[in-house]
């Protein structure tokens, strides 16, 4: 039997070129195979030894240089301040100007964590699934036109421009939409588009050039009048028009300038007449829909509140420390407010001893991410919450594929960020309204468990503090 060999001609003198270099490839590809082989049959041996040459070296210099040229220096500084504030001063070091923040601080306060429910066992009973909960809420129920959402939890205020890509918005409202609660116009510019997609639409009104007409307001379910937010305290704001595109620009009625300004508070409220003029004209101009004053948790809240309840305000918005926002000055995101608990408690513990607990609803917002949080801020005293990073990575969902390894999530949802148009809104606004309807269905569970059959039922006799930081704060017995 004959058997075919396959061989490649060695070079020769007068083989042609192109035949010459592809013999050069052919050894070049079997020398790195080899050389490949051979290192890999050797790894056991090499890499010991690198490894102990290495680990011998670095050992010799932590234990035989001085400290002040010892890389421990480095270590212990980073221990002593912590990886996430000297990555931040070096920020600082770099620009020369105050360090924009995004999403909210990251220190830790006493937080709905340090809580929790007592379920229901033989001296109350729980109730079985097939029993129904109630979760539908009603803010401004002294208004002419309340606003009626299925359940308590909604979409803060997160703008148009100043913060989210029209797609995000567009996704946010139709999210919303098909659960059938409501979400925040913000500080942006409030489109018809926005209020079209949207079930129930809350206008935010604030002191910016583009702050929403007569037209608008009119359509608006609730109005808001934002004098300040837990991530922003009650600052002015600027508005970069770099990465801005040109319809952005446009409604934001930037023109050739290089920023725009959202001013602090609200310039034509100086006191509490100028606040109870404002209140009746926007009550006037959204047909009888709630009025809402938005607050930034301080020391002074209780005289804040008792303001806002005598100006005439159907609605509190008490935004805590932990609050969120697209950018703000580092030292406001981490250095103001009150934590969102104490603010609860406090604005809670201020309109039942005051005798205003029936004549308003109490929103909280701040850093509230689980149905849990939601469900305790609710037995606290809360008629309602707002919710903002943990819907923004709701919508984002499985599309942040799109932006990691390489770009935070956030860049499909910013407005001035590069990866803002390979956001699909539909995907987005199906993945909000599945995660407030898992919310809702969650907070039913824990209803049920405590054998109540309103959520609105659950209250403080129903929580417990195993954090004797929470218990002091809050009230409630510590276990």
């Amino acid at each position: 039997m004959r058997h075919t060999v396959l061989s490649i001609p060695a070079p020769s003198v007068g083989m042609p070129f192109w035949l010459m270099l592809a013999w050069g490839f052919v050894l070049c590809f079997m020398g790195w195979l080899v050389l490949l082989g051979l290192m890999v049959l050797t790894a056991p041996w090499w890499t010991r030894l690198v490894l102990k040459k290495v680990v011998g070296r670095v050992t010799k210099l932590l234990f035989t240089e001085p400290y002040t040229k010892n890389l421990l220096e480095g270590w212990k500084a980073l221990g002593k301040v912590g990886l996430l504030w000297t990555a931040e001063n070096e920020l600082r070091s770099h620009t020369g100007q105050p360090l924009e923040k995004p999403i909210g601080t990251s220190r830790q306060f006493p937080h709905f964590d340090g809580i929790l429910f007592s379920p229901a066992q033989l001296h109350r009973r729980p109730l079985n699934h097939a029993v129904p909960v109630e979760t539908q809420t009603v803010l401004g129920t002294r208004a002419r036109r309340p606003l009626v959402l299925s359940m308590p939890v909604m979409v803060t205020a997160m703008g148009y421009g100043v913060a989210l890509s029209k797609p995000f918005v567009r996704a946010i409202a139709k999210g919303t939409a098909l659960v059938g609660t409501a979400c925040n116009a913000g500080q942006g510019p409030a489109l018809q588009e926005f209020r079209d997609l949207a079930s129930r639409w809350i206008v935010q009104y604030h002191g910016a050039q583009w702050r929403p007409g007569a037209d608008l307001l009119h359509q608006a379910d609730m109005i808001e009048i934002r004098f300040g937010q837990g991530a922003n305290a009650g600052c002015g704001t600027f508005i970069p028009a770099q990465g801005l595109d040109e319809t952005v620009k446009q409604d934001l009625g930037m023109g050739s300038a290089q920023q725009a300004y959202i001013p602090a508070g609200q310039p034509e409220v100086r006191r509490t007449s100028d606040l109870r003029r404002l209140i009746r004209r926007l009550r006037e101009e959204g047909d009888g829909v709630p009025i809402a004053v938005k607050l930034a948790a301080g020391h002074d809240l209780e005289r804040d509140i008792q303001i806002a309840v005598q100006a005439g305000a159907d609605v509190l918005v008490v935004d805590g420390a932990q609050g969120g926002t697209h950018s703000a000055p580092a030292i406001l995101v981490d250095d103001f407010g009150l934590p969102t608990l104490a603010a609860l408690i406090r604005s809670v513990r201020f309109l039942e001893e005051n005798g205003y607990r029936d004549r308003v609803q109490l929103v909280i917002s701040g850093g509230l991410r689980t149905p849990g949080d939601m469900l305790k801020a609710l037995a606290l005293g809360a008629d309602a919450v707002y919710i903002g990073t943990a819907a923004l990575f709701a919508v984002v969902h499985t599309q942040i594929v799109k932006a990691i390894p390489f770009e935070p999530p956030t860049q499909l949802a910013w407005a001035n960020a590069h990866l803002w148009n390979q956001f699909n809104e539909n995907e987005g606004a199906e993945s909000l309204a599945r995660f407030l309807q898992s919310c809702c269905e969650e907070m039913k569970m824990g209803a049920r468990a405590l054998g109540k059959i309103s959520v609105h039922d659950v209250n403080r006799s129903d929580l417990v503090a195993y954090d004797p930081e929470v218990a002091r704060i809050t009230g409630l017995p510590l276990v």
